[in-house]
């Protein structure tokens, strides 16, 4: 007989942050632009699920890998089918930074380098000095990507206070506070505040076991859709609006 496991999986955890994505997604490609009606506001919202929980794995990812190097390289490796698919999405110009820096590419080139962040973080080899100036250098490699250099902030935020939730969750809210402001002056005043509603994750993740649940498949099957979801995406919003971008940055 199996052991009953009370709690979530990674994986159970996975496929909610999967579902809220595709709803988050498919809600800017229906919906075009920002619109305040309570419905659609609360489709972005559910979506708001899905940074912090790529976040927290990453950072888990980090710990349990039996090969570092090859998981920072699948990252790297799937930002980059990731990047056309992100930008054929929404009507982004696959070439970065041609109308804006906003929005250039997916937040697998984020997450990618946030694991290289990881590693500098930890490193005996380096001082402290040097540690922050790759850092930031990290931060501006990483500024054009969905979530900006926060995703990278948190990530390490995450791993800094691995194992106490709460304190995890304050150093998040601190940083997406920050990318909250810039969205309110840049973007759009209520879908700028609409990024602290990643704050919804914190029951999710309180709720993690700490297993990784029986299906491996999963560790594949998040990159394998997410670039699969934004193609099909990508193909609805030339079916309804034709080559138009449907967020900032196209």
């Amino acid at each position: 007989m199996k052991e009953n496991i009370k709690g979530f999986t990674s994986n159970q955890l996975k496929m909610v942050a999967i579902i809220a994505m595709t709803i988050d997604h498919a809600t800017s490609v229906l919906w075009p632009g920002y619109h305040y009606e309570w419905w659609i506001i609360l489709l972005h919202l559910i979506g708001r699920l899905t940074a912090p929980t790529m976040w927290f794995f990453v950072v888990e990812g980090y710990y349990h890998t039996k090969n570092l190097k090859k998981y920072i390289t699948r990252l790297f490796v799937f930002s980059v089918p990731a990047h056309f698919a992100y930008n054929f999405c929404f009507g982004i110009p696959f070439i970065p930074c041609k109308t804006t820096i906003f929005n250039q590419t997916s937040v697998m080139w984020a997450l990618a380098w946030g694991v290289v962040a990881l590693c500098v973080d930890d490193s005996k080899k380096l001082k402290g000095w040097q540690k922050l100036i790759l850092t930031i250098l990290i931060c501006i490699v990483t500024f054009p990507a969905d979530w900006s250099s926060i995703a990278v902030l948190c990530i390490i935020g995450i791993k800094r206070f691995r194992g106490n939730l709460n304190r995890q969750m304050i150093e998040v809210m601190v940083y997406v506070f920050f990318y909250s402001v810039v969205y309110v002056l840049n973007v759009d005043p209520v879908f700028g505040v609409l990024q602290m509603g990643v704050v919804i994750v914190y029951p999710f993740i309180k709720l993690y076991n700490g297993k990784r649940g029986d299906a491996k498949f999963m560790k594949w099957f998040f990159y394998l859709y997410y670039c699969a979801h934004l193609a099909l995406l990508g193909l609805l919003r030339l079916y309804l609006h034709g080559n138009i971008a449907v967020i900032v940055g196209g």
